[in-house]
């Protein structure tokens, strides 16, 4: 692949991670920066990741420097060995010493020896390994504890808000019929959590429990040892899966099913003026809903609130006001002064979602709660300073903090909370898999506030616009793939269109009221700094365009590489939209062809960055890596 190519769909030219295929009889896995990932036998996913990951003070996650690799690969298994530095930010050095062993027998042992130069603090160290979710949640598991005892349970169907294991060794699940895996564990007490909270597509056991204090120091010259071991057993010729990549993708359609919901934008204060001077844009996307980000405890003012109301003239949207509420004072005595500002201001509002300042921060299961007024006063209040208007609450930060401190429904008119696909993980594949557990997040949601209460998400993109886990999120100057990171190299690309494109696909299935998918300007922006369209743009334009309309029942045959959406407007005419997930190329099957407005790779010359070209389709399609589409079905279909 060319760097260019690379800049086209991942926004930045940093290379993928190389991916070394290991296989052992039945047994495969990738190999990818010293992690184990995508382990299958005969076909079937085993497990999506074993790693050894070393995180920081504030939760993310150290890059490790390999050396001295070696694969040694043979008809009956495989052998890697390395060394991997990780460097915190002090300069203190941790030396991982690391071998993995794959045997034709279905078996894989990792094992790391890691040993500090120095003290070297540290929130967690060591192994991770991640279970997948489709097929497996709400199935059987049986678990063996660190006492001997052994627990036979599920795995939660929906999302457990604490850990549904603790003091773990040994884990075992049915692969398929006939095919039994189980991963134990030694050098430490494991613990499971459910990631789905974060939108990741996993279950995770790792290492050191979360009620042990935190951050911790590794002592000097001290070596932890670790391993993992996988051991499969298989009945007969057990159950074999085959690849179905090259299987065209089938896309159905039935009747209307709902509407689709509000696309929506959020307002920042650092980035009004340049939101204001690329008004033109806003115009064109014309966004059903402004989300105007407002904070007394970041000096948040009169002014900022002017900046929001000349944006908001300038397009017919909702506007709804995101208020982070000190609470150092009475709730009723902020929120007074918050209405007095707002009138000051001139800004008419439609909404109001409100949150205390201390629930961005994030409370771990068997932490201290910290001190926070009751939300039915913060409602009360809300109410009293901001009669007339729609009042919502939730959370400001992700689904974990929601399903962790749950609201008075019954004094919100909607419920509303974020995502960000890069909390524990940031490698491309990752992040598109957020998109695999979505459906479980709405349905336990949902499970929450009930099935018809007003229910929107956002701001929701790649980069983290707040760390509930640490001080800050992390410093990304190089624009490379890290985790919770603000500033995210592929929403310049291709890949944040296709990702925001299958989010909304996976939102409209489950009636989300609105979905604010990003930003106009800035790190979560639409536009370029010079105001050039990113491919992101064309992605918001599409999706405002349909919002309001009826929402046709539609299935993708093959979810994890194509999501789409049918809508019909009023006139009866039907749109589809499609994103690629892949990258790789796509054929898809279509319910019905015509009109087709295609942004891939050859939609990004300059000529025709503005305006996308469009062409007739028929019932089969061509998606280059990480294309979105719009198909138009003529009046006359």
């Amino acid at each position: 692949m060319t760097s260019e190519l690379h800049l086209a769909y991942y926004g930045t030219e940093e290379p993928s991670p190389e991916v070394r295929r290991l296989q052992a009889g039945e047994l495969t896995a990738e190999l990818v920066d010293g992690s184990l990932r995508a382990i299958h036998y005969r076909g079937r996913e085993v497990l999506r990741a074993v790693s050894y990951l070393v995180r920081d003070t504030s939760w993310g996650t150290h890059s490790p420097t390999i050396e001295d690799l070696v694969v040694e690969d043979a008809r009956d298994g495989f052998e890697v060995r390395y060394r991997a530095r990780y460097v915190a930010d002090d300069g203190a050095e941790l030396i991982c010493d690391a071998t993995i062993l794959g045997r034709a027998d279905g078996t894989i042992r990792f094992s790391v020896d890691a040993t500090p130069s120095v003290d070297f603090v540290t929130n967690r160290c060591g192994f991770t390994i991640l279970h997948p979710i489709l097929g497996l949640a709400g199935h059987p598991v049986e678990v063996e504890h660190v006492d001997g005892s052994v627990e036979h349970s599920e795995l939660p169907d929906l999302i457990d808000p604490a850990q549904p294991f603790k003091d773990m060794r040994a884990i075992t699940h049915d692969v398929a019929p006939g095919i039994r895996a189980t991963c134990r564990m030694e050098g430490d007490a494991f613990e499971m959590e459910d990631q789905r909270n974060w939108s990741d597509a996993s279950y995770k056991t790792y290492v050191r429990p979360l009620a042990l204090p935190w951050p911790y120091t590794l002592p000097a010259g001290v070596t932890q040892r670790q391993s993992v071991t996988l051991s499969i057993a298989a009945t007969g010729e057990g159950a074999r899966q085959g690849a179905a990549t090259r299987v065209p993708v089938r896309v159905t359609c039935a009747g209307a099913v709902g509407r689709i919901g509000e696309f929506g934008l959020v307002l920042t204060p650092e980035e009004a003026q340049a939101t204001l001077r690329h008004a033109g844009r806003l115009k064109d996307i014309a966004p059903q809903t402004l989300l105007c980000h407002f904070d007394l405890t970041a000096g948040h003012g009169v002014a900022v609130l002017r900046d929001f109301e000349q944006i908001a003239r300038l397009i017919a949207a909702e506007t709804v006001l995101e208020c982070v509420l000190p609470c150092v004072e009475a709730p009723a005595e902020e929120l007074r002064h918050v209405a007095r500002l707002v009138a000051e201001a001139g800004l008419r509002l439609d909404a109001i979602a409100v949150s205390p300042a201390v629930d961005r921060r994030s409370t771990p299961p068997g932490s201290v709660w910290p001190a926070c007024p009751p939300l039915d006063e913060v409602y009360a209040a809300t109410r009293e300073a901001f009669p007339g208007i729609a009042l919502g609450g939730g959370m400001f930060s992700y689904f974990t903090e929601l399903n962790r401190k749950r609201p008075p429904l019954e004094l919100l008119d909607f419920v509303t909370h974020c995502t960000c696909p890069i909390v524990h993980d940031a490698d491309d594949r990752s992040v598109m898999q957020s998109l695999e557990a979505l459906p479980f997040i709405l349905r336990s949601a949902r499970a929450i506030i009930g099935p018809t209460r007003p229910y929107r998400i956002g701001p929701s993109t790649i980069g983290m616009r707040h760390n509930p886990y640490g001080a800050r999120t992390t410093p990304n100057p190089d624009g490379r793939r890290v985790t919770m990171a603000e500033r995210d190299p592929r929403q310049r690309g291709l890949f944040a269109a296709a990702w925001m494109m299958g989010y909304a696909a996976r939102l409209s299935k489950a009636g989300v009221e609105a979905f604010t998918g990003g930003a106009l300007t800035g790190d979560f922006g639409l536009l370029d700094e010079d105001g050039t369209p990113r491919p992101a743009f064309h992605a918001a334009l599409m999706l405002a365009s349909i919002a309001g309309w009826q929402r046709r029942s539609c299935r993708s045959s093959a979810e994890d590489r194509v999501l789409t959406i049918i809508a019909s407007s009023a006139e009866g005419s039907s749109t589809l939209l499609l994103a690629n997930l892949t990258p790789e190329p796509q054929a898809v099957e279509l319910p019905f062809g015509g009109r087709c407005t295609m942004l891939d790779e050859t939609s990004l010359i300059p000529e025709r960055r503005e305006q996308l070209p469009v062409v007739m389709t028929g019932r089969l399609l061509r998606l280059l890596p990480y294309a979105v589409a719009r198909v138009d079905q003529p009046e006359w279909a």
